[in-house]
């Protein structure tokens, strides 16, 4: 991909390691993963390269084993985060002129260094405290962010190269500046890649971030600021803070410097911040970017047409996956009468099968959900569908914290296609399944396309090409990302940019060209060679 006067390497995804029994790879992760499970960390805020103990801190413990402590972190109060918004503008001054081709340096080092030294930790970290298996580490918190890294290079130099045509006598030219202020990145604990993505890209683009992960993903959070210090990044370019999630984000969006936000999380929680930004809008030197990507409902449809194995093992992978916590997790299906008989016997033989526990034993397939309050939330949703008449655990329900947060995959059968566990996004191993008479195909699209006010990921499965254009055409808006005969989950960066719409966020397309451009205030440059020296125009005449 060439650019100007350089050529920046040609951005490809990186390849998975398979972990499989005996391989290098497997032998690395595992003994990473015990040797950090038996140290105690003591993890600080960063701000303006400096590093911060306040001594008020959150011990850590891995979900899957709640009374173990693998360390600690450090939060913050008012007047750090006032000392960030300080910071990061001084910092800015430096960054925001820095050329583009070193500050692509800087990010593409961090990938190789991920790829390579900082892989094992990296994986390890988000294994220990986001509780993943070690094959959805890889492609999570060493591949999709290296994907990211590398991609969002790519994506500058086509965004720089866009440049306006020039009439004779003049040159024109595009600048893309940075943003006038911070950006503010929030981020889940669900994907570590998201986490690293969110304040990168908008950095990468000339910014400055005040970075804020979820209190239950710092662990890998501080291995990601390990990773950005040794790949060169200035101090003060990227702040991570931690600590009240109401008076960080209170005191940064009441500041004048605030100029955007990058998002993910809840849909009421991003409500919160769009209606306060509205409130302080006055106060603002520009009006800010707010991007965010937040809840969803995800779906899988299937036509009598379809295979019931490939639509089986799109339900057992696509539901119950990191136990659910994907935000493009399928949470309710959709399935003809003909069919059933045939996925259920699939679906119940596969999460009879899945191994649950510790992801420190790699044959586990499922792990616990990420916290106590999680757990306690979906144990009250399958307490209250063994009560309801209108629905019916087919495999699963069951629950145990005494170790860990345990949830058990589970299916709902339900004869209610507006029951709860349809409509309300649960996040955690448990999928909702409404039956519908064959002939009935078509009413159960408008089903999928009015249920709940999410559309972020969906699924349709059809043997039949004319019914899988009609399926496409009916939930034209019902998903960001539509997968067609493939589970709703797995976006890769480069191939499938991830974001919905209505209450599943702004759509701004993580890993994209229309991500990185919210993060820019663009600037037309007009230079004339030989400007005019008489005002009067030929109409006028003499």
């Amino acid at each position: 991909m060439a650019s100007g006067f350089y050529n920046v390497p040609k951005a490809v995804n990186e390849p998975v390691k398979s972990y499989a029994p005996g391989s290098p790879e497997r032998a690395a992760v595992l003994a990473t993963y015990k040797k950090m499970f038996n140290e105690k960390v003591d993890i600080p805020f960063y701000i303006g390269g400096e590093e911060f103990r306040t001594g008020n801190t959150v011990d850590i413990h891995p979900p899957h084993d709640h009374k173990h402590c693998v360390g600690q972190y450090h939060t913050a109060e008012k007047k750090h985060i006032e000392l960030a918004i300080k910071k990061a503008a001084e910092a800015r001054v430096k960054w925001a002129k820095t050329p583009w081709q070193d500050r692509a340096a800087i990010f593409l080092k961090a990938a190789d260094l991920l790829a390579g030294p900082f892989r094992y930790k990296m994986n390890a970290a988000t294994m220990i405290a986001q509780s993943k298996n070690v094959f959805q580490a890889e492609i999570d918190a060493a591949c999709e962010l290296i994907d990211f890294l590398r991609f969002n290079v790519q994506f500058m130099t086509e965004i720089y190269s866009n440049q306006p045509e020039s009439a004779p006598g003049i040159w024109n030219r595009m600048e893309y500046r940075p943003l006038e202020g911070f950006v503010y990145a929030i981020t889940p604990f669900n994907f570590t890649a998201i986490a690293g993505n969110l304040p990168a890209s908008a950095a990468l683009m000339g910014n400055v971030v005040i970075w804020k992960p979820a209190s239950t993903q710092v662990y890998s959070a501080q291995v990601i600021m390990e990773l950005f210090q040794a790949a060169g990044l200035p101090d003060g370019v990227i702040n991570m803070v931690m600590g009240s999630s109401s008076m960080i984000t209170n005191t940064l969006l009441d500041s004048p410097e605030f100029s955007g936000v990058h998002f993910t999380g809840s849909t009421p929680v991003f409500n919160s911040f769009w209606e306060t930004i509205g409130k302080n809008i006055n106060k603002y030197k520009t009006y800010p970017r707010i991007v965010g990507e937040t809840g969803g409902k995800d779906f899988i449809w299937a036509h009598p047409t379809s295979c019931s194995q490939e639509v089986a093992t799109a339900i057992s992978r696509g539901a119950f996956e990191y136990q659910g916590q994907k935000c493009s997790a399928a949470s309710r299906a959709y399935l003809p009468k003909s069919l059933w008989p045939a996925i259920k016997e699939s679906v119940i033989k596969d999460a009879n099968s899945f191994k649950m526990g510790t992801p420190e034993d790699p044959t586990n397939f499922v792990n616990s959900v990420i916290d106590r309050k999680s757990f306690d939330k979906l144990a009250g949703y399958l307490d209250q569908a063994k009560k309801d008449a209108d629905a019916e655990i087919i495999v699963g329900g069951g629950y145990d914290d005494s170790v860990g947060y345990f949830i058990e995959p589970t299916i709902i059968v339900t004869t209610n296609p507006m029951y709860e566990t349809m409509c309300t996004e649960l996040f955690g191993p448990i999928i909702t399944i409404y039956i519908y008479e064959d002939e009935q195909w078509e009413e159960a699209l408008e089903l999928v396309d009015k249920t709940g006010e999410y559309a972020l990921t969906g699924a349709i499965f059809s043997g039949d090409r004319y019914v899988i254009n009609i399926a496409t055409n009916k939930l034209e808006n019902a998903a960001g990302n539509f997968y067609i005969n493939d589970k709703p989950t797995g976006a890769v960066v480069g191939q499938q940019p991830f974001g919905g719409a209505r209450a599943s966020g702004t759509n701004d397309k993580a890993g994209s060209v229309w991500n990185l451009l919210r993060w820019v205030s663009n600037r037309t440059l007009k230079e004339t060679f030989v400007p005019p020296t008489d005002y009067r125009y030929p109409f006028l005449g003499e």
